[in-house]
């Protein structure tokens, strides 16, 4: 029994050491945008070993697995200490989600999970389950992180077990290890999902981005990007919600959207990355796009690319819910190269690399949604009326010089 025991052991931490330290590979080509990568940067067999299995033969002869982790998705990301840092949403077997920080040395591979997850304080209504938390470094000095708290609904029939109340619940770190919990946020609104803090004051206040909704899955009348105020993150209350980009019907964000991470300030606006849902006959179908707000008033779109960013491609596709990609996490580097984490199906993460200057040009030049049919054609017409008259001057210019070198 011992022997196999030390078999299973062996074979698994060699496993996991090669996962854990395999290098990423971009993928070649692409879109001229972003560049994804060959794999996952997390997965459920990511998570330690020692989070899973008792390392006990004598509690665990068989060297069976004791608290199985099915999935790691929707991180919050944040650079700290000069490390890449995501806070992954862990789903354990029996569907519990937690926190938990993954470390990386370059942002793209080698993440491996901090010792213990995180221990997250409750309030005097305990959480059920905690999920798809958004870090920002406010200025304030404070490291908050905002993410849905879900409690069964007291007003459900009796038998249903699948009902739920979800709000928005605020914690602050300065370390990333001990956390405080504050007050969940209070609005007029009957749910609240995705909700993001703008990473700067505003007037004097907190600013927040928000995703009301009538229920616990719809969004109902009130769908779309919300934006509101309050003096303070240690009893926040949002009295008014303005909706700052609402879904619409046909396009990629009219069953409902929400804020990503917390935009990245540019020089030409605040870049968001924000995810889109829309109906298809074998489900929802979550992508991602892209929105840039005014640098004075974050509040005012002033620019928004028709269509998704970013989509579930390939294996991305297969998963606990098929056909999704949702983002809450991105950093911005040094440098200027844009770290994406995406998360595909509710099964895994990955990343996505781009810089600031390749994302103003998508926000800029690339055409809005035009929301009719012919409206796309049109556009498709315009470039390629550009392309062929760029092609023609070309050759008018290259014509003289073939000829006189003959």
């Amino acid at each position: 029994m011992e022997n196999l025991f030390q078999k299973r052991q062996q074979a698994l931490e060699k496993f996991h050491t090669e996962l854990i330290s395999r290098k990423n590979e971009k993928q070649p080509l692409g879109n001229g945008i972003y560049d994804k990568y060959k794999f996952p940067i997390l997965t459920n067999q990511h998570a330690p070993i020692f989070w899973r299995y008792d390392l006990n033969p004598e509690t665990n002869p068989y060297f069976m697995e004791r608290i199985g982790v099915n999935a790691v998705f929707n991180a919050g990301a944040i650079k700290f200490n000069g490390k890449y840092l995501v806070v992954a949403r862990v789903e354990g077997n029996d569907r519990k989600s937690f926190f938990a920080v993954a470390e990386s040395p370059n942002g793209i591979d080698n993440f491996q999970f901090w010792e213990k997850p995180i221990t997250m304080p409750e309030t005097d209504d305990p959480d059920i389950n905690v999920y798809d938390i958004r870090l920002v470094q406010h200025e304030d000095g404070w490291i908050y992180g905002l993410f849905c708290t879900e409690r069964k609904d007291p007003e459900a029939p009796e038998g249903d077990q699948s009902s739920a109340n979800a709000q928005c619940g605020i914690a602050r770190t300065r370390d990333l290890v001990s956390w405080e919990r504050l007050p969940d946020l209070k609005t007029t609104s009957p749910q609240q999902r995705n909700v993001v803090l703008h990473p700067e004051f505003i007037n004097g206040k907190y600013a927040l981005y928000t995703r009301p909704q009538d229920s616990f899955i719809e969004a109902g009348s009130r769908g779309g990007i919300g934006w509101g105020l309050t003096d303070s993150m240690e009893n926040a209350v949002v009295d008014e919600e303005i909706i700052v980009d609402p879904k619409t019907y046909h396009t990629v964000y009219e069953v409902k959207n929400g804020q990503g991470p917390a935009p990245i300030k540019t020089e030409k606006g605040w870049l968001h990355l924000a995810h889109g849902v829309r109906n298809t006959a074998a489900g929802l179908r979550y992508v991602l796009y892209l929105f840039l707000t005014d640098l004075q008033d974050p509040s005012k779109v002033i620019a928004k690319p028709g269509g998704f960013f970013i989509a579930p491609e390939g294996e991305e596709r297969v998963g606990d819910v098929s056909n999704v990609v949702f983002a809450n996490g991105w950093i911005l580097d040094e440098d200027g190269t844009v770290f994406i984490y995406y998360a595909s199906s509710d099964t895994r993460t990955h990343v996505a690399t781009s810089t600031v200057d390749k994302l103003l040009d998508y926000a800029l030049n690339t055409p809005a949604d035009g929301l009719r049919s012919a409206a796309s054609v049109q556009q498709i017409n315009n470039l390629i009326d550009k392309n062929l008259a760029y092609l023609e001057s070309k050759k008018q210019v290259e014509a003289p010089e073939l000829n006189n070198a003959r």
